[in-house]
């Protein structure tokens, strides 16, 4: 398990691409209210806020726990910090730091590690890990949302300024990036589990989320078109229904219980755009039965508004992105099939935890608890 220069080069572009995203949010934000379309504005604004809260709290939930398991006093600077919003950015500072030393000068000679039988790389991938789960959560409760926002919007104007094409595609990008990542650095630090081998994994992994997400969001905002109440009531159920499947698999995340509430009802809003295996199990059964539903309400969005009178909607992009959302989701279960048949990590042999000096690794950690694919 070592943290190579190509990790390293990947939290370079991880961080890049998020200080990016937080650019162009208040960037629109700001257009919204100088074009006196405050409602946009204030929901931007909010989504924002939302997502990096629930992370903050998340992270600093971490530390603490991190800081109690090695026997230390919780610091203060460190929630002065997350209260100020700067969790992310402390933890990523400490990622390329630690990350930068792990990759291009560490010795495994070194006799520090000799004496203390800790392994940086292992540190290093921990913190990676533990940023990588943080974006990951920000990405589905902000970066979503926004996408879904922006299209809409674009939508029911014809046009789209620069600062919302900005958006679109700094949108797609960090929900893509965040997402691949996030399945790279969770399997690399658990010993127990297969590691991507080569490109073909991880972009057929990327285009079976990529195209799933792209075929929902535009059912969605069509769906917002004929009746934003209607549409909200729906992703309302599939959020209730997420956080009820989140309690009946009796996650084990979080060593507070409010901390796990939040957890859970972060998931459900996670499992409204995609699937994901809370707990690290088989889950052939419950992932068929939530891309059979996906398919059902699809289609069921489809019929509605080809049902209504074409009136309502602008021709001109009611027909090429009704194909275009059954087209994406007809990629998006070829590649998921094909990523599940036969590119799956589990379908190489099974992987042995490495050891250092003869002892075993030890993987009671809270990577094990991840969200799991």
């Amino acid at each position: 398990m070592k943290y190579t220069k190509s990790n390293f080069m990947m939290s370079v572009v991880g961080i890049i691409i998020y200080i990016t995203d937080l650019i162009v949010d208040i960037w629109v934000s700001v257009r919204f209210f100088h074009e006196g379309q405050y409602v946009f504005g204030v929901l931007t604004v909010s989504f924002m806020l939302v997502g990096t809260l629930v992370v903050q709290c998340f992270s600093y939930s971490w530390y603490k726990a991190d800081l109690k398991k090695a026997g230390q006093e919780s610091q203060h600077r460190f929630l002065l910090l997350h209260c100020l919003q700067g969790g992310i950015f402390t933890r990523y500072w400490f990622a390329l730091k630690k990350g930068y030393h792990v990759a291009f000068k560490y010795s495994s000679k070194t006799d520090n590690f000799i004496e203390e039988q800790i392994d940086p790389h292992k540190e290093v991938i921990d913190g990676v890990t533990d940023l990588s789960m943080l974006r990951l959560f920000e990405t589905y409760l902000e970066g979503c949302p926004q996408l879904v926002l922006q299209l809409y919007t674009c939508l029911e104007h014809g046009q789209a300024n620069i600062s919302q094409y900005a958006a679109l595609m700094v949108s797609c990008c960090a929900i893509s990036w965040s997402t691949v990542d996030y399945q790279i650095s969770l399997r690399k630090s658990l010993p127990d589990k297969n590691v991507f081998t080569g490109p073909c994994p991880k972009l057929t992994y990327l285009f079976y989320k990529f195209f799933t997400l792209l075929s929902w969001t535009l059912s969605v905002v069509l769906l917002l078109f004929l009746n934003v109440k209607i549409a909200l009531y729906l992703l309302s159920f599939f959020w209730f229904l997420g956080i009820l499947w989140a309690f009946k698999n009796q996650t084990k995340f979080c060593a507070s219980i409010s901390m796990e509430f939040l957890y859970r009802i972060v998931v459900g809003f996670v499992l409204i755009f995609t699937f994901f295996n809370i707990q690290g199990q088989n889950t052939k059964c419950p992932m068929s039965c939530y891309y059979i539903v996906r398919i059902l309400a699809t289609l069921g969005i489809l019929i509605v508004l080809w049902a209504c009178p074409l009136s309502i909607f602008n021709s001109d992009y009611f027909i090429p992105i009704s194909i275009i959302i059954a087209l994406a989701l007809i990629l998006g279960i070829i590649f998921l099939i094909v990523y599940y048949g036969t590119l799956h990590p589990n379908k190489s042999k099974e992987r042995k935890p490495d050891e250092i000096d003869g002892k075993p690794v030890q993987i009671e950690c809270r990577m094990k608890y991840f969200l799991m694919e």
